[in-house]
């Protein structure tokens, strides 16, 4: 008897696969755990956090834009997170102002955009509540087909310059007199970020998906490991985060965005009052 009732909650809890846009929301949703954490590592490390949520505010802009002019939502959010990457860094190189004021800069001027196209755009049916905390029951094949096409792009570009990535994050100045094209890259991390924050958008929504780059990283760092076993750690939280934030919320009835960013604060305390715990015996 007991066997059975095992056996029949375990069939309930796999019902979930049953139906297609669940099984694209995990697919979709495991790409994008993997690959924002690993460049969201970049960003901590240089103290850049910021650099997510600002970008994400202007995607919103990008979705607004998208709705009002009939456009593809994910490459509107994609152009102008790009635009506004590349904008951010030439103000931050160019030492007119330091990286924070512009990002300050541009978070309340894509957020300001956003709300002038919102309220232009009258009549448009534009889902404010999944774009703002993500929904898992919006990712469509072509939405998947995109993420998985960018999400190996980007995966293999982080691969084939993470030392060169690593160096510019340790120290910027070293890595000019050892002769790296820091300016590139540079540019190549922020054009990733907006990437991920475009493509992320989907499953956390806007407001989260800086979270989802910067609370697993955070989390990994309390074990204090070497930068790459960093990067592994942060990665399986990330995956671990969205994979049974997608569970929980689609049995509780929750946002997606929300129940995957809660996870992962919650194991981000865990490891720090346990790893405190381990050092202090």
């Amino acid at each position: 008897m007991v066997q059975r009732k095992q056996l029949f909650t375990t069939i309930t809890m796999f019902e979930i696969f049953h139906y297609d846009f669940m099984v694209r929301a995990f697919i979709a949703g495991f790409i994008i755990a993997v690959i924002a954490p690993l460049v969201g590592i970049f960003l901590v490390t240089r103290r850049y956090s910021f650099m997510a949520d600002t970008l994400a505010h202007t995607s919103l802009a990008g979705v607004a834009a998208a709705f009002l002019f009939n456009l593809n939502p994910i490459f509107a959010a994609m152009t102008l997170s790009i635009i506004t990457a590349l904008s951010v860094e030439k103000l931050r190189s160019s030492g007119k102002v330091l990286g924070e004021t512009g990002l300050a800069i541009f978070l309340s001027g894509g957020l300001a955009l956003a709300s002038v196209l919102i309220s232009a755009s009258k009549g448009i049916n534009l889902n404010l509540s999944s774009v703002l905390f993500g929904s898992i029951a919006t990712v469509t094949t072509m939405d998947l087909d995109l993420i998985l096409a960018l999400g190996i792009v980007v995966l293999m570009i982080v691969i084939s310059i993470y030392h060169q990535l690593f160096a510019i994050s340790l120290d910027e100045e070293l890595a000019i007199v050892s002769g790296l094209p820091v300016k590139k890259l540079n540019q190549t991390l922020v054009i990733l970020t907006a990437i991920i924050v475009s493509l992320s958008m989907i499953i956390v929504g806007i407001l989260l998906v800086g979270a989802l780059m910067v609370i697993p990283v955070l989390a990994a760092m309390q074990f204090k490991r070497s930068f790459f076993q960093t990067t592994i750690i942060a990665i399986f939280i990330g995956i671990f985060s969205v994979i049974s934030g997608l569970f929980t919320s689609y049995y509780l009835g929750w946002a997606s965005g929300g129940t995957i960013t809660l996870i992962a604060i919650a194991i981000f305390f865990f490891s720090s009052f346990g790893c405190q715990l381990c050092r202090s015996r």
